[in-house]
Order: C-alpha cells, then sequence, then structure tokens
C-alpha cells in the first residue's frame, strides 16, 4: 500500500504536466484547427532560454518567466511566418509544415547546445516527503501541482467570463459569423498560437528538472503522450485534456513501478486504441466540448 499511495501521488504530478501540454494542444486545434506536431520543439526552445537565463542570473523564477515569454514569442513567430502561409484548404499542408519546424528546430539546438543532457534544477526538493514513514509527494510535485491548477483555473475563467475569451471562442467556432460581428479572426488567431505556446513551455519547463536533463530531444515523449492524452480526452475538449492528463499520468506510473519502464508505453497505446474504438471524438466529445 505504501507503495502504491507514492506511485499514485506522484503520477499525479506526471499528469499534471502531461495536462498542460495536452491542453495547449487543445488550445491550438480550437483556436485553428491545426494539430501542431511542432509544439514539443517549440517548449524546447522556450526552455533553452529559460536554462540560459537562470544560468546568467541565478534565478530560476528569472528563467521560468523568460521561458514563457519565449514560448509565445515562438507561437507569434511561426503563426505569422510559417503557419498562416499554408494552405487552408490542405489539412496536411500545416501537418508538413510542423514537422519541418521540428526538424529545423531540433537540428539547431543540437548546433547550438550538442546534444548532450544538461541538468536544469528545480526550485524546490524533489525528494519525497516522509509521513510516518510512507513516502508522498515532494515539494517539487507539489510545487507542479499548484502551477497546472492554477493555470488551468486562469484559462478556464479566461474563456468563460472575459471578452478576449469568448472573442477566442468564437473565432474558434464560427470565424466567418466573428468577423461579420467585428472580432478581428486574424489577431485572435495569432494569441491562440501565442497562449498555446507559453503553456506548452511552462509544461515544458516543469518535465525537464525530473528527468535526466536538457537535450534538443527532451520533449519529444512529452509530446507523445500529451498528444495520446488529447486525443482521448477530444481535441475540442479542455476538460478532457486535464482529466485525460491525470489519468494517463497516474496509471503511467503505476504500471512503471509494479511492470516496468517499458510497459508503459504500451499501457497508453492501448488505451488510445480502445478510445477510439469505442469513441473516436474522445472521451469528451464535440457537443460536450462545446457546451462547456
Amino acid at each position: 500500500m505504501d507503495r502504491f499511495v507514492f506511485l499514485f501521488a506522484t503520477g499525479l504530478a506526471r499528469g499534471a504536466i502531461f495536462a498542460l501540454f495536452a491542453l495547449s494542444l487543445v488550445l491550438i486545434w480550437r483556436a485553428a484547427r491545426i494539430i501542431n506536431f511542432a509544439q514539443g520543439a517549440m517548449a524546447l526552445v522556450a526552455t533553452y532560454v529559460a536554462f540560459a537565463v537562470t544560468g546568467g542570473t541565478g534565478s530560476y523564477w528569472a528563467g521560468l518567466a523568460a521561458g514563457i515569454i519565449a514560448g509565445a514569442l515562438m507561437g507569434l513567430v511561426v503563426e505569422r511566418g510559417a503557419m498562416r502561409f499554408a494552405s487552408h484548404e490542405n489539412p496536411l499542408a500545416g501537418v508538413i509544415v510542423a514537422i519541418g519546424l521540428v526538424i529545423v528546430l531540433q537540428s539547431v539546438l543540437g548546433i547550438l547546445f550538442g546534444a548532450e543532457y544538461r541538468p536544469m534544477r528545480a526550485p524546490f526538493d524533489d525528494s519525497p516527503i516522509i509521513v510516518n514513514g510512507v513516502p508522498l509527494v515532494s515539494p517539487y510535485d507539489l510545487f507542479v501541482l499548484a502551477v497546472a491548477i492554477i493555470v488551468m483555473v486562469a484559462l478556464a475563467l479566461l474563456f468563460r467570463y472575459t471578452s478576449l475569451g469568448l472573442q477566442l471562442r468564437a473565432s474558434a467556432f464560427a470565424p466567418e459569423v466573428s468577423r461579420i460581428l467585428g472580432v478581428r479572426v486574424t489577431r485572435m488567431v495569432t494569441i491562440g498560437w501565442m497562449l498555446s505556446a507559453a503553456v506548452a513551455a511552462l509544461a515544458a519547463m516543469l518535465l525537464v528538472p525530473t528527468e535526466l536533463g536538457l537535450n534538443p530531444h527532451s520533449t519529444d515523449v512529452l509530446f507523445v503522450y500529451a498528444f495520446a492524452v488529447a486525443v482521448v480526452g477530444g481535441l475540442d475538449s479542455p476538460v478532457g485534456a486535464m482529466v485525460g492528463g491525470v489519468v494517463v499520468g497516474v496509471a503511467m506510473t503505476l504500471v512503471t513501478g509494479y511492470l516496468g519502464a517499458t510497459v508503459a508505453p504500451i499501457g497508453v497505446l492501448i488505451l488510445l486504441v480502445g478510445v477510439l474504438l469505442i469513441r473516436p471524438g474522445g472521451i469528451f466529445s464535440m457537443r460536450e466540448a462545446r457546451r462547456a
């Protein structure tokens, strides 16, 4: 039971990171109807910026803020400089551009920083807290959970109660009608890209300190799992991304703890295939997502 409690608590923190990254994929899908396969590479660039700023200033918080800003700027540059010129009539055009961006960004990072792993320090201790002899979450896990909850609540409030959020939702679901009503849809799409990229950057920066370190491929696995989470939950559903992220994070940690790390990807694949066979639109379908 002690082992189960520890694995479950650790899985919650890992699932919160998956949920954040999956939420970034949902945001860009809702804004531009594009599955951004370059999301992981874009987040990685922002993480390297955070790493450099932290090393230069000695402040984790300065690096975190710089990384989030860099993520938003990456979203702006990619949307204005590449995705806007991709054909909107052929869905594969945006996918091909995104895959090309992945190759370019990872190659540039490899040239500039090399392929070795660089340790990225966490702001809090990552050793588990012991309560009555039972290891629970670490202070860093609690920090990750708190950040994830704050971001998710802030986004929910943004989309439900603000004028900007209403315009973002309207532009995503009814762009032509929104234009007639005076909404600057192109600007809303750009803001959606920036918001999505900033959230993805935050998720990457939360994950890297718990892994081997920073490397030009550090976010590859994160993207794969988060993409699976977004599909399982429903690409149109922020709630699905959040719930799916926690479920997948806990399940992966339990499977890894009891059966080994090599079994976890198989479990995620089985979950993904099962959901697609039973409910192709995801557990939280379009109808529930639009009602939210």
